[in-house]
């Protein structure tokens, strides 16, 4: 692709994001809310597909606040230049939904993992199927002890496997695990736990992509105790892993998310802070995450921007997805091969 030209065209410097205090705005094709106005109080866990017709397709709890029994789970489509309205994809009585995950598999079809539950402690995983994100299928309920894509999209194994990134959280333990199908995703078989040693109130919300093949490495959301972003790897295809262990990259115990994009750049987003949750950045690595680009910056002003997802679309061009103030759902698309322009002679920020 020309994006992937581009972008290989420029190399990074050798410090990671943590070393570097500047950050410039990223330059972007498309920012925009995915709607202003909602049937809904509050809005969050946003999370992205590319259709096969080359619509985009968005999905977020909302209701009047997070836990609240009101809370379902909501999507809009994106053809052209516009979305739609939001409407209601899916709804549990007398409980709230939470973190819908979307996925289009080999077969092109989508599915919309979400979780159920008064609270995380007594989740329980639901997904629905579609061919178009308009029309969907009733709820199918996994197994007790599956939870499914706990936040952020699964992966498609080299060999044709499907990887999900899942996590528990209890009083005491937050813990990472992943939940492998070979079979379209009729069936799972979850493997783990991972976990920073001798931390077990450590990391939750997993996001994943294959090295090679059967090689994987993932990067988890942790708590405030450990501030940092925590990797962990895997030589058999998420079956077995080595432990957790904190990157460079702060984390204030926020959600983050990766894609490895075709030419083998991965680009993360994440708050690049160990302290709330502004400001919003996304960073790239060309040698799977062991080194980071200095960050880029999303959103930087007071208040709350979180909960990315990022996938990129068949034309090379980078989706990202956010929670706005806990209001709106932003959108915003990327096209990689400016983000890599060099600066322009004495900038110091804004766009180059």
């Amino acid at each position: 692709m020309v994006c992937g030209i581009a972008v290989a065209a420029w190399a990074f410097p050798p410090t990671s994001a943590a070393q570097s205090p500047l950050a410039r705005k990223i330059p972007t094709m498309t920012a925009e809310f995915i709607f202003v106005q909602a049937p809904f109080e509050q809005c969050h866990a946003s999370t992205l597909v590319e259709l096969p017709n080359g619509d985009l397709l968005a999905a977020w709890f909302g209701g009047l606040r997070e836990g609240d029994p009101s809370v379902a789970v909501w999507g809009a489509q994106r053809s052209k230049s516009s979305w739609s309205k939001p409407r209601r994809l899916a709804r549990e009585p007398g409980v709230p939904c939470w973190n819908p995950v979307l996925f289009r598999d080999r077969r092109d079809r989508i599915l919309l993992f979400y979780k159920y539950g008064s609270s995380p402690q007594t989740w329980r995983g639901a997904y629905r199927t579609s061919r178009d994100g308009k029309t969907w299928s009733p709820p199918t309920y996994l197994a007790a002890g599956l939870l499914g894509p706990i936040k952020n999209k699964p992966i498609i194994l080299s060999n044709g496997d499907v990887l999900a990134g899942s996590s528990v959280e209890t009083a005491s333990t937050w813990q990472c695990w992943a939940e492998r199908s070979s079979d379209q995703c009729l069936t799972w078989t979850r493997y783990g736990p991972i976990v920073v040693p001798g931390v077990p109130y450590g990391v939750i919300q997993p996001t994943m992509w294959e090295v090679a093949p059967e090689h994987v490495k993932m990067l988890m959301r942790s708590t405030q105790q450990i501030g940092f972003i925590c990797e962990a790897t895997s030589v058999d295809g998420g079956r077995t892993w080595g432990p957790a262990k904190p990157t460079t990259l702060p984390n204030p115990n926020s959600g983050i998310d990766a894609v490895k994009m075709t030419d083998g750049t991965v680009a993360l987003v994440y708050n690049h802070t160990k302290s709330g949750r502004s400001p919003l950045n996304i960073a790239f690595s060309r040698d799977n995450g062991i080194s980071w680009s200095p960050p880029y910056v999303l959103e930087d002003e007071p208040g709350e921007y979180s909960y990315p997802a990022i996938i990129q679309t068949r034309d090379g061009m980078l989706h990202v997805a956010y929670t706005w103030q806990r209001r709106r759902i932003k959108h915003v698309a990327i096209d990689p091969s400016a983000a890599f322009k060099p600066p322009q002679h004495g900038a110091h920020g804004g766009s180059p």
